[in-house]
C-alpha cells in the first residue's frame, strides 16, 4: 500500500506549524468562558488539581508522542498515522475514525463557544444561525488552504496576548477572600468539572495533525508540542489563581463573562474570546480533514473521501465532510453537552498514544530508536491516567467508546485489510516468545507437560492427506506441528533453491486454506535419510524443539530399510519416531475404534497410550472407543491382570476398554493380530530399534504386521527401548 502525502513536504516550521496552532487552540473557549466556572465549582485547590491533572496527561502524551514521532518518518495523518504504523491498520482505524469525529465535533464546540460569548453583542439573532454562518465561513477558508489560515494566526496571537494582559492587569483594587473549597452545584462533581475542562488541553492535536505539511516533523512535533503544553499550563494556573482572588464562587459559577468584568480593558476580552474561539475552530477545521484524508488514503474509509477536488495541497472532500459534521453538532448541542463527548474521544486517543510508546519501549524493537527518549513508566502512567479518567468521568460513555473502537477494529479485521508496513505487534509476539523460550530453557522438563512436537515429513501435504489428518489429531495435546518437504539435490543449485521457496510457499498456503495451526519447512538435501536426520536435529530453538518425527511407511523393501535407518539415528537423538501405514481400501474406517497393543508401561507403552488417547478424543473421532489389548499365554490370573491394567488406566486418567487375548499354541503373532483387528479403525503397535544387520528382516516383520491389522501407527518412544510384543 502506498503512503499518502496530503501536501508537498516542507511548508511549515516548528513555530508556525506546531507551537502557534497549538497555543491558539489550547488558549481558547475554556480559558475565557469556563475557567472561572471551574474555579467556582471546584474551589481554587480543586481547580489547580484539575488543571494539573489534565496538563499532566497532556504532557505525558506529548512526551510519548515525541518519542514515536522521532523514531519514524512521520507523514500526513498525525496521531492516526503514528498509531496505525505502530499497532497496525485495524487498531489505527479503530482509533482514527473516532479521532476524526472528535476533531470535527471540536469545530462545532469552538464555534458554539464563540456564539455564546457574542450573545450579549449579537442580540436578536438565532445563535444557531450565527454558528452556522461561522462554520460555513471556516469551510471556505479551509477550502482555500492551510497557508491562508496559518497566515492570519499571528494577528490572532497578538489579540490573544493583549486580552491576557488586560485580564491580569485588571481588578487590582478588588481582592476577595479566595474560595479554596469546592462549591459543587446539583449534578456537578469533580470529574464532571474535569470533563468540561479537559478539551482545553486537546489543542496539541492540531500541530500533530499538520504533520504532513511540516518541514521536519520529527523535530517540530516534539519541540512545538512540549513548548505549547508548558506555556499554556502556566497561563491556566495563573488564570485560576487570578479568578479565585477576584470574584466569589457564586459570581464565577453564574457569570460566564466574569473575565471581562475583571479585566482592565473589557473590549479586549471580547476580542480575545472571538479570536481564540475562532482560531481554535480554524485549527480544528484544518486538522480534522487531514486526519480523514490519511484514513481514506489507507482505504479504512472509502477512497473518495481523500479527494482533493482539483487542489494540489488541500483535502477538499474531507473539508466538506467536516463541515457537515460540525453543522450537525451545532444544531443538536450546547457547550456543556459537547465538551464531555470530545473529552472521551480525545482521552481514548491519548491513552492509545501512550500505550503505543510504552509497548514500543517494552518490546525493544531495534527499529524503535527515538531521538526523544521517554522512560517506560511515563508512557504507562499516561495511558493509565487517560483510561482511569475515562472511567471516573463516565463509565457508560467509556464502555460505549470502547465498544465503538472494538466494533471498528473487528469490522476492519473482517475486511482483511492489507498493510505494506510493519507494526509493533510482531515485536510483541517476538518478545513474548523470547520470554517463554528462556523460561523453558531455564526450567526442567516435566513428564506431565510432555506433548508431541511433530516434524511431519509430508512432502507437499496435499499429497499426504491422511498423514496430515493424523498430525492434526495428535496435536490435540496442543503440540507444535511442522510440515516438512525434503528436496534432494545440491544446496547451491539455483533451481533447487527456487523450488524450495515455491514448495514452502505452497505448504503455507495449504496450512492457511485448512485453517490449521502448523508451520512449514523445506530443505534441499543430498539424501532423504541423512536430510531427515539433519532437519530433525536442527529444528526448533532451545527447549522448544521437535521431539517426535512422523513419516509414512514404505511398501518397498528398500524404502523400509531407509526408514528404519532413520529410526536408529532418531533414537540416538532422543526423538520418538512414528510410521503411519494406511490401508488404501479401509483408510481410517468409521473412526470409531483405536486399539493399542499393550506390552506394559515403560518402553513404548506410555507413548502409545497417550497417542491413542489423543486420537480417540479428537472431534473427528467423536469420542471413539480406546482399547488396550494385551497378549497372554493363558487366562490364568485374568482377574488380577485386568484389575492391574484398569488401575493403571485410572492412575493416568484415561478411559479405555481392557482386552486380554490368549495366544493359542502354534498361532503366529501375525494371525493373532489379524483376528483381533477386523473392527479396528486404527491400530497402534510398538517398535524396537533393530540392529544394523537385522534392518531388512525387521522391516519385513513390521510389513507383515501392518498388512495383518490394516491401518497402523508404528511407534518408537526414544526414551526407552524394549522388544516389540
Amino acid at each position: 500500500m502506498t503512503e499518502l502525502s496530503s501536501a508537498p513536504a516542507g511548508r511549515f516550521g516548528t513555530f508556525k506549524g506546531v507551537f502557534t496552532p497549538n497555543v491558539l487552540t489550547i488558549l481558547g473557549i475554556i480559558l475565557f468562558l469556563r475557567t472561572g466556572w471551574v474555579v467556582g465549582q471546584a474551589g481554587l485547590w480543586g481547580a489547580l488539581i484539575i488543571i494539573a491533572l489534565a496538563n499532566a496527561i497532556s504532557f505525558m502524551t506529548g512526551l510519548s508522542l515525541s518519542a514515536i514521532a522521532t523514531s519514524m518518518d512521520v507523514k500526513a495523518g498525525g496521531n492516526y498515522y503514528l498509531i496505525s504504523r505502530s499497532l497496525g491498520l485495524e487498531i489505527g482505524g479503530a482509533i482514527g475514525i473516532p479521532l476524526y469525529l472528535s476533531q470535527a465535533i471540536s469545530v462545532a464546540f469552538y464555534i458554539i463557544g464563540f456564539t455564546e460569548a457574542m450573545s450579549a453583542v449579537l442580540t436578536g439573532l438565532d445563535p444557531r444561525m450565527i454558528s452556522t454562518g461561522v462554520a460555513l465561513l471556516f469551510v471556505v477558508i479551509a477550502w482555500v488552504g492551510a497557508d491562508f489560515a496559518l497566515k492570519i494566526q499571528y494577528g490572532i496571537l497578538a489579540i490573544l496576548v493583549a486580552a491576557l494582559i488586560s485580564f491580569f492587569t485588571g481588578g487590582w483594587g478588588d481582592f476577595v477572600s479566595p474560595n479554596l473549597a469546592n462549591n459543587y452545584t446539583d449534578g456537578v462533581s469533580f470529574w464532571v468539572v474535569f470533563a468540561v475542562f479537559f478539551p482545553a488541553v486537546t489543542g496539541i492535536e492540531v500541530g500533530i495533525s499538520l504533520s504532513g505539511d511540516l518541514k521536519d516533523p520529527s523535530k517540530s512535533i516534539p519541540y512545538g508540542t512540549i513548548a505549547s503544553i508548558l506555556v499554556t499550563s502556566i497561563v491556566y494556573i495563573g488564570a485560576a489563581v487570578w479568578f479565585a482572588f477576584r470574584a466569589t464562587a457564586e459570581e464565577l459559577i453564574t457569570n460566564t463573562g466574569i473575565m471581562s468584568d475583571i479585566s482592565s480593558i473589557p473590549i479586549l476580552i471580547l476580542a480575545g474570546v472571538a479570536a481564540s474561539t475562532l482560531s481554535s475552530a480554524l485549527g480544528s477545521v484544518l486538522a480534522a480533514p487531514r486526519t480523514l484524508q490519511a484514513i481514506a488514503g489507507d482505504r479504512v474509509v472509502p477512497r473518495w473521501m481523500a479527494s482533493q477536488m482539483g487542489s494540489a495541497t488541500e483535502p477538499r472532500m474531507a473539508v466538506l465532510m467536516t463541515g457537515v459534521v460540525a453543522l450537525a453538532v451545532i444544531w443538536m448541542g450546547d457547550l456543556d453537552v459537547v465538551a464531555p463527548i470530545i473529552t472521551m474521544f480525545f482521552l481514548n486517543t491519548y491513552g492509545m498514544v501512550n500505550l503505543v510508546a510504552a509497548i514500543e519501549k517494552a518490546v525493544g524493537n531495534p527499529s524503535f530508536r527515538p531521538r526523544f527518549k521517554v522512560p517506560l513508566a511515563v508512557s504507562l502512567l499516561g495511558a493509565l491516567g487517560c483510561y482511569g479518567a475515562m472511567f471516573l468521568i463516565n463509565v457508560p460513555a467509556t464502555i460505549a467508546a470502547i465498544v465503538v473502537s472494538y466494533g471498528i477494529f473487528f469490522a476492519l479485521r473482517r475486511r482483511g485489510m492489507v498493510r505494506a508496513w510493519g507494526d509493533v505487534r510482531s515485536g510483541i509476539w517476538t518478545s513474548l516468545a523470547r520470554f517463554a523460550l528462556l523460561r523453558l530453557e531455564g526450567g526442567s522438563a516435566e513428564g506431565r507437560n510432555w506433548r508431541p512436537n511433530l516434524l511431519v515429513f509430508t512432502g507437499q501435504p496435499h499429497n499426504r492427506e491422511r498423514l496430515v489428518a493424523l498430525a492434526k489429531w495428535l496435536s490435540l495435546g496442543r503440540g507444535i506441528v511442522t510440515f516438512v518437504q525434503l528436496i534432494t539435490g545440491a544446496s547451491d543449485d539455483a533451481d533447487k533453491v527456487k523450488l524450495r521457496e515455491m514448495a514452502e510457499k505452497r505448504i503455507r498456503g495449504f496450512i492457511q486454506d485448512r485453517g490449521m495451526n502448523a508451520f512449514a519447512e523445506t530443505s534441499v538435501v543430498q539424501d532423504f535419510g541423512r536430510g531427515a536426520v539433519s532437519v530433525a536435529q536442527s529444528h526448533g530453538i532451545g527447549a522448544l524443539e521437535s521431539n517426535t518425527v512422523l513419516m509414512g511407511w514404505s511398501g518397498a523393501p528398500q524404502g523400509r530399510a531407509k526408514l528404519l535407518g532413520v529410526l536408529r539415528e532418531m533414537s540416538q537423538l532422543q526423538k520418538s519416531t512414528l510410521f503411519l501405514n494406511v490401508d488404501d481400501e479401509k483408510g481410517f474406517g468409521n473412526q470409531r475404534v483405536v486399539n493399542v497393543w499393550w506390552g506394559g508401561r515403560g518402553g513404548n507403552g506410555d507413548l502409545m497410550l497417550l497417542l491413542g488417547y489423543l486420537v480417540s478424543r479428537n472431534r473427528d473421532w467423536d469420542n471413539a472407543e480406546l482399547r488396550l489389548t494385551r497378549v497372554v499365554d493363558s487366562l490364568e490370573g485374568e482377574e488380577q491382570l485386568r484389575a492391574h491394567m484398569n488401575e493403571l488406566l485410572d492412575d493416568v486418567r484415561v478411559e479405555a476398554r481392557v482386552e486380554l487375548v490368549v495366544k493359542q499354541k502354534g498361532q503366529s503373532i501375525t494371525d493373532l493380530f489379524a483376528a483381533h483387528s477386523r473392527d479396528v479403525d486404527l491400530t497402534i503397535l510398538g517398535m524396537q530399534v533393530p540392529k544394523k544387520d537385522q534392518i531388512e528382516a525387521y522391516g519385513e516383520r513390521l510389513e507383515a504386521f501392518s498388512l495383518a491389522v490394516g491401518t497402523v501407527l508404528l511407534v518408537h518412544n526414544a526414551e526407552y527401548e524394549e522388544e516389540m510384543m
